[in-house]
């Protein structure tokens, strides 16, 4: 089996609050191969969304070793993490974060001027209309966000992320502000991305989004307290089928 593309070993990442220390993660040892499509649940408190910060390299554990693609993040310095971080990975949040008075294109261009080496304006222009066609939302690349629904607010989150190409995707409850339909939809998107060959982790406090995943971890009190293969996985693009026919009778009858 090839080398897993996150490394966790015995991580803990503590927290000082005044003269409490509270320890949000306690002994996480996780492997995520290339391909997997992993689904980190819990209740709040559960130290999934420490984890998930751990793994974006937004923050640091306390002890314990964590390593990307086989880099040891703890050696690095900022810039060579920032680095590392925009090679490597793509984030996607619950609350979309777009630039109100920017178009979508606009949006999906952000990462590529953090880019190292740049992006030419050109290179830029075809990697965001890339990212955006493969959403479904290349006809709409003009459209500020208060024009976009919020399922199509999070597609072109999703552009942005994929934009620099990485080679995994994060996904902090992706689907919390959306309603039913736009939810089954989004996490088709996300199974299709991963039938591409993205690797994707997302935090989830929702069993019916994570039954999506090929993979659900469950957190509770900071230590992971059980790791499956999830055997009956459902599959959005039938689901959204059936919803369709259901759409199609309803208006004849």
């Amino acid at each position: 089996m090839s080398t897993p593309v996150i490394q966790l070993r015995e991580l803990v990442r503590t927290y000082k609050t005044g003269e409490v220390e509270v320890k949000a993660v306690r002994g996480v040892t996780l492997d995520i191969h290339r391909g997997e499509f992993v689904a980190i649940m819990g209740s709040s408190g559960s130290g999934k969304s420490t984890l998930m910060n751990t793994i974006g390299c937004l923050d640091k554990p306390t002890s314990g070793t964590f390593l990307l693609d086989g880099v040891a993040v703890a050696n690095l310095d900022r810039k060579q993490l920032a680095k590392l971080r925009n090679k490597k990975l793509g984030f996607v949040f619950q609350s979309f974060n777009l630039l109100a008075r920017t178009s979508a294109q606009e949006n999906v261009e952000l990462p590529l001027f953090y880019s190292h080496p740049l992006v030419t304006l050109r290179d830029r222009h075809e990697r965001s209309v890339q990212a955006l066609e493969k959403v479904g939302l290349g006809e709409r690349r003009g459209h500020h966000s208060s024009q976009l629904s919020g399922g199509q607010q999070q597609r072109v989150a999703i552009a942005r992320a994929l934009v620099s190409r990485p080679e995994v995707l994060l996904a902090d409850e992706p689907t919390g502000n959306l309603d039913t339909r736009t939810s089954i939809e989004i996490m088709g998107l996300f199974q299709e991305l991963n039938e591409s060959g993205i690797t994707i982790v997302m935090v989830t406090h929702e069993l019916d989004i994570a039954a999506y995943c090929k993979r659900m971890v469950v957190m509770r009190d900071g230590q992971v307290i059980s790791d499956t293969v999830n055997e009956k996985r459902r599959v959005a693009r039938d689901e959204i089928a059936v919803l369709n026919q259901a759409e199609e009778k309803a208006k004849l009858a």
